[in-house]
């Protein structure tokens, strides 16, 4: 079940870039499993990754691809994240690079592979290298669809979106796919990530953008406090587009293009969230008046990922001291309680360090039925904002990992 995320429709193919499908048989049951994306040669790639320590076979190895190397080929395999594999692992992901480079006639380095799944088993190296001849046969500009459910794991639903720009006289596509519904609480990346645009734009132009939209976006979400050890983020920039190279911030096409993309990644973390696992809520938190980003973001993270506040949301019922508990555990120095402000929507809950004057119950519980609910911080000592999305914690979240391996 989803929280008001609806099945992607017209989304566009980017000039230079195809996309493929099949299914392995990673998966117990029959469903496409792996994903092969390629790029058109001359584009330009940026990408971030997951800062768990225990970090998987294929991102070590993306990361150590994507600096010394033109990427050509994303390879993609669902059901098994090749994390927790040791040495073997790493054997196992460049394996998969080598066979692909093989047949497809490119280096090796320029192969990045990607898993998801369970952590800790052996990836089925053979069952996907027999399934490359058929992914390369099969590529086309349109599979960006069919690759947004072959990536899934515990999503429901595929998540992808495009926009179409004017740079100049040049109109310019971004497409973007994602997958993530658990184990969801990024750094610097999110879960499985693959935007694409044919702008033409220097690569180091790229890789601001891409920490930019990061930060703004895989970096505000959270289910459940936890980050993968897969996560990965890809930006990619073909160039097919024609325009006047972006070759510097302070011009126009670079704001145009920026926010565009920001916009995007904003909406794929939002549809993560919406598809959180179990989520019956879609809750955005909004935490102003603070000094600076850090203080906001720590409010507004000690509130999402707090189970009690968490769980309060999924049974609707409006107990703001769980939310009070969790502002005053922030960790913010010298917090003046007595000057924050805690609303439910438009519902004024808490002023003055307790609970105000024209705030009922009713009132509260009327916004906590909503599908869709904000809750705003104003913490009134200075003048940074920012807001982060998450779900409410569901009986049927806890069954969904309870049987993840079943």
């Amino acid at each position: 079940m989803s929280v008001g995320l609806k099945y992607p429709s017209s989304i566009l193919s980017i000039n230079g870039i195809r996309l493929s499908t099949c299914c392995a048989n990673i998966y117990q049951k029959q469903r496409t499993d792996l994903t092969l994306i390629e790029l058109s040669e001359g584009s330009k790639v940026a990408g971030v990754f997951t800062r768990n320590l225990f970090c998987a076979a294929p991102v070590q190895i993306a990361k150590q691809h994507l600096p010394e190397f033109n990427p050509r080929y994303c390879l993609i395999n669902a059901g098994n994240a090749n994390a927790g594999t040791g040495e073997q692992g790493l054997l196992d992901a460049n394996s998969n690079c080598k066979a692909l480079a093989k047949l497809a006639g490119c280096k090796e380095g320029e192969v990045l592979p990607f898993s998801t799944g369970v952590i800790g088993e052996k990836l089925p190296v053979d069952k996907i290298n027999a399934a490359l001849p058929e992914l390369i046969i099969q590529l086309s500009a349109d599979n960006w669809i069919d690759a947004a459910k072959a990536i899934m794991t515990t999503d429901t639903i595929p998540k992808a979106i495009s926009k179409t720009i004017s740079l100049g006289e040049t109109s310019v596509s971004i497409t973007g796919i994602v997958k993530g519904s658990g184990m969801i609480r990024p750094d610097m990346a999110t879960m499985l990530a693959y935007i694409a645009t044919d702008a033409n734009i220097e690569k180091d132009m790229l890789e601001k953008i891409l920490l930019h939209a990061v930060n703004k976006s895989f970096n505000r979400i959270t289910v459940d406090g936890d980050t993968s050890t897969n996560d990965s983020c890809v930006l990619i920039a073909t160039g097919n587009a024609n325009n006047k190279c972006i070759v510097s911030q302070s011009s126009n096409e670079y704001s145009i293009l920026e926010s565009t993309i920001t916009s995007i990644f904003c909406e794929l973390s939002q549809a993560i969230i919406r598809d959180g696992e179990g989520a019956t809520k879609f809750l955005t938190i909004k935490v102003s008046g603070g000094k600076n980003e850090t203080e906001c973001t720590d409010v507004a993270y000690k509130i999402a990922e707090s189970p009690l506040v968490k769980t309060a949301f999924t049974a609707s019922d409006p107990n703001w001291g769980r939310i009070l508990s969790a502002i005053g555990n922030s960790g913010v120095n010298d917090l003046d309680i007595n000057n924050i402000e805690v609303f439910l929507d438009n519902v004024c809950i808490v002023e003055n360090g307790q609970r105000a004057q024209s705030y009922t119950e009713e009132k509260g519980k009327k916004v906590m039925l909503q599908d869709e609910i904000t809750l705003i911080v104003n913490l009134n000592r200075g003048n940074c904002q920012e807001e982060i999305w998450t779900t409410d914690l569901s009986y049927e979240y806890i069954k969904i990992n309870a049987e993840y391996r079943t």
